[in-house]
């Protein structure tokens, strides 16, 4: 009785309008998630409050918390019209580690927003479900750059051998992240066809895969990047 007076009380604070912080409320969300299994029913329950901070903090709790219970209720607060709910709501789901999330994530992929996007990456890569290979592979392409590297990583975790060609295209993006990133990717599959690009990218002075304007330090972290995946590759080629 005592912790379901405890959750009543944490939600209500997170009822509060006006000025509170971010993370202050963050507080209260992760109060919500230390208090166990007899919260989950009233945080499921949250999920469809008309505030939108309570649903915002019931998701991140049942993330930690909700266990199988909870997925169907967070794959449907994925529709919540508030961005801020629904990338709570897709950290929630990849802490979850629930193959019914896949495929709603591989759709939060093509959402309008781009942290939303990305945090569908994120969560994607903690799943490591090989149906999300081809999406993930195109949004490597995506507009925006946390997406296109979160997207890169995530195939790296995910370690089919499908994403090589589209990763070693990556090594020249625009952006110096994403490059980085698709190094590191290329490193955790250990395929050998990214020897030679990778390869490249350590010889290369800033004429092929980096822009002049770049400043040198973020040059040298795609390289290293780069560095370190030729040692998995060479690694793995021996094992």
């Amino acid at each position: 009785m005592e912790k379901e007076k405890e959750v009543e009380r944490l939600i209500e604070r997170l009822r509060v309008k006006g000025d509170m912080k971010w993370f202050d409320r963050a507080i209260i969300a992760e109060a919500l998630g230390n208090l166990g299994k007899p919260a989950v029913e009233r945080l499921i329950r949250a999920l469809k409050d008309e505030h939108r901070f309570i649903r915002w903090g019931a998701a991140h709790a049942l993330g930690k918390i909700g266990g199988s219970r909870a997925v169907e209720p967070l794959i449907q607060a994925l529709r919540d019209e508030e961005r801020e709910v629904r990338e709570s709501v897709i950290i929630a789901l990849g802490e979850l580690h629930d193959a019914r999330a896949v495929e709603p994530l591989i759709q939060a992929l093509k959402d309008e927003h781009r942290f939303v996007r990305s945090g569908a990456a994120l969560a994607l890569l903690e799943l490591r479900d090989a149906r999300a290979i081809e999406p993930l592979i195109r949004a490597l392409k995506d507009e925006d750059v946390d997406v296109r590297k979160d997207a890169a990583l995530a195939l790296g975790k995910i370690g089919d051998v499908k994403a090589v060609e589209p990763l070693i295209q990556a090594l020249k993006d625009k952006n110096y992240f994403v490059r980085e990133c698709a190094a590191s990717a290329l490193g955790d599959i250990g395929d050998a066809r990214a020897v030679k690009p990778l390869i490249q990218v350590l010889e290369d002075k800033g004429r092929r895969f980096f822009r002049s304007t770049e400043d040198d330090s973020w040059r040298e972290r795609a390289q290293e990047a780069a560095k370190e995946a030729l040692e998995k590759i060479k690694y793995a080629s021996k094992s």
